[in-house]
């Protein structure tokens, strides 16, 4: 099994992206890979759309932004 099968096949199992193997998936997607890689890669993608897996690097950057302080940003930017 290739290496972006396994990280997908961990991420399904557990739900959860974690931000070390988010990390590691960009490394290998910078690089050749095979289209059984690609596939998982996009089956990942599709479950993270649908809720399935959570992104631990998102949830962290949501935690870390105050409902308040991003709705006065966008409105100074408007």
């Amino acid at each position: 099994m290739n290496l972006i099968c396994e990280i997908t096949q961990q991420a399904l199992l557990t739900g959860c992206l974690t931000i070390e193997s988010e990390n590691q998936l960009r490394q290998l997607l910078s690089g050749k890979y095979g289209t059984e890689d690609l596939k998982a890669f996009i089956r990942l993608q599709q479950a993270v759309m649908e809720g399935l897996v959570r992104q631990e690097s998102r949830e962290r950057f949501f935690a870390q932004v105050s409902p308040g302080s991003f709705t006065q940003e966008v409105a100074i930017a408007s």
